[in-house]
């Protein structure tokens, strides 16, 4: 994959992050990496007063640095700010951090060094990658303490992982053949000043959510069919008098999924008109839709911005120092997917309960299984969803509407993007196991259908997910431990594998 700081993708995100494919810096960012870096080179020389390369940091904007104090003063910069705490990221977030920083820097306005920036995309492409702990970033001057952490290996120290085992940062270079950096003017301080943290976490959790987003299409549409719900409100005239495009998307979907079900019903036959959670299916999950497209637009943005400070533009003879490191568009739309997502969840607990509640299930057993009362069935799977939905009700509490100043009251509104990103990360991955005991109900309480109606018919898609999910999970004839089968279909959800096997043999579904 090429960068050149203007055209990274969310796709791209994955297939570096997650797939481990490799990265190469456009010629034409290489040249514009110099330029910049050529400028910088002539302040020094011209003993300019520029934020960061002849001054200190912060609050200590004031205090002038000497020519030759400026490597000392980025090393103390990144020893400095590595004050991370808590869990280490997981490797994809790292990945995602190191692609997003170096995409950054190629768009050339930092003023790095071009062997710098190398060093880099080097590590990424040889798996050489920084232990970051996950806490201590407000979001704005940007992700500094994840940051400094990763730069921390850039200079031979820290810790990393290198081929599976967690080493220091100057063994782990040595290993990958990588010679460590010593930095330069402006260098350390173009390394960490920026939002790659956020948007690493958030865009790997909006890929997911977007997965997820079609997944609860495919959830839903099986208990659509467990519960005979009335399709007419599904209906192509319904959704195009209230033209939402991800309403009018989710309720096509549902009609694609359920196509020849002998299963549904029609109005007034047997029933007049479903509970909200089947009929108004299009209605939910077509505004979490059409909230992760708006997301991915803005995220996208992020991901090709300059965010550091400051900014270096020779063609116009000028370094400017601005906010562009301030987290706030990521801040604030992380939070926005946080209560979009949740929402998926909260609508498939409902219909969980719908699906084991004897008083609502159609006539299903109570629970889904048999000789009820010696058997549990599948009661305590809808316990979980609704831990799930409750976590992820005190987990959407906005973090983007905190903030607290720091360095001595000159940083003083932040953004807490970080915080909200990895909120957002945990309210995806209960999201996708509260849609798994979903799929595991639905897939139990068409076992139950079929058993009395043998001689019916599931939808063209449906089917194909039940008979699906039945090549990974049984049937539950008795109670047994659920934990394992809620597990597997989880990371049937997160690998793709759901959605893989609908498209394969029924076509593709509206993104």
């Amino acid at each position: 994959m090429i960068i050149d700081g203007e055209h990274l993708t969310l796709e791209d995100i994955i297939e570096v992050a997650v797939k481990k494919g490799s990265v190469e810096l456009a010629l034409e960012s290489k040249e514009k990496v110099e330029t910049s870096r050529k400028y910088v080179e002539k302040i020094i020389r011209n003993n300019d007063v520029v934020y960061g390369v002849t001054t200190g940091f912060g609050k200590f904007c004031n205090v002038n640095i000497s020519s030759q104090d400026t490597r000392d003063l980025q090393v103390n910069l990144i020893r400095s700010h590595s004050a991370g705490v808590g869990e280490y990221l997981p490797e994809d977030a790292v990945r995602a951090m190191m692609l997003l920083r170096a995409n950054a820097l190629a768009k050339g306005y930092s003023g790095i060094r071009y062997s710098t920036l190398q060093t880099l995309i080097d590590m990424l492409n040889k798996g050489v990658i920084p232990q970051v702990p996950s806490q201590g970033s407000l979001g704005a001057s940007g992700d500094l303490v994840p940051l400094a952490h990763m730069v921390l290996v850039m200079i031979g120290e820290g810790e990393a992982t290198y081929k599976g085992k967690v080493m220091s940062g100057k063994e782990a270079m040595q290993l990958a053949g990588i010679m460590p950096v010593t930095l330069e003017a402006k260098e350390g301080l173009a390394l960490i000043n920026g939002t790659q943290a956020m948007t690493a976490i958030g865009s790997l959790a909006l890929a997911e959510a977007i997965n997820l987003s079609r997944i609860a299409d495919i959830s839903a549409a099986l208990t659509f069919e467990a519960l005979n719900g009335v399709i007419d409100a599904f209906d192509e005239n319904v959704n195009l008098v209230r033209p939402h495009k991800g309403q009018i998307e989710c309720a096509r979907n549902m009609r694609k999924l359920l196509e020849g079900s002998q299963f549904v019903t029609h109005q007034g036959n047997p029933k007049v008109q479903d509970a909200y959670t089947l009929r108004c299916i299009p209605q939910v999950h077509g505004a979490v839709r059409d909230a992760l497209e708006h997301i991915k637009e803005i995220v996208e943005i992020e991901m090709n911005s300059a965010t550091d400070n400051p900014l270096i533009f020779p063609e116009s003879d000028v370094v400017i120092s601005g906010g562009n490191f301030h987290g706030e568009p990521i801040a604030i739309n992380m939070d926005y997917m946080g209560v979009a997502v949740s929402e998926l969840a909260s609508i498939a607990e409902r219909r969980i309960e719908r699906l084991v509640n004897p008083s609502l299930n159609e006539g299903l057993p109570a629970f889904l299984v048999d000789n009820g009362g010696l058997n549990s069935g599948l009661m305590i799977a809808q316990y979980t969803a609704a831990s799930l939905v409750s976590e992820n009700k005190t987990l959407v509490t906005p973090a983007s509407v905190d903030s607290i100043p720091s360095s001595a009251n000159q940083e003083d509104h932040v953004s807490m993007g970080t915080i909200a990103a990895r909120k957002a990360r945990k309210i995806v991955e209960n999201t996708r196991n509260v849609l798994a005991i979903e799929l595991l109900c639905a897939a139990q309480a068409i076992d139950l259908r079929l058993k009395s109606k043998n001689n019916q018919r599931l939808g063209k898609g449906t089917k194909l997910m039940y008979d699906f999910i039945r090549e990974k999970v049984m049937q539950l004839q008795k109670d047994r431990v659920l934990s394992n089968d809620i597990k597997n279909l989880a990371e049937l959800i997160k690998r793709g594998k759901l959605i893989e096997k609908v498209e394969k043999e029924r076509g593709n579904l509206v993104n």
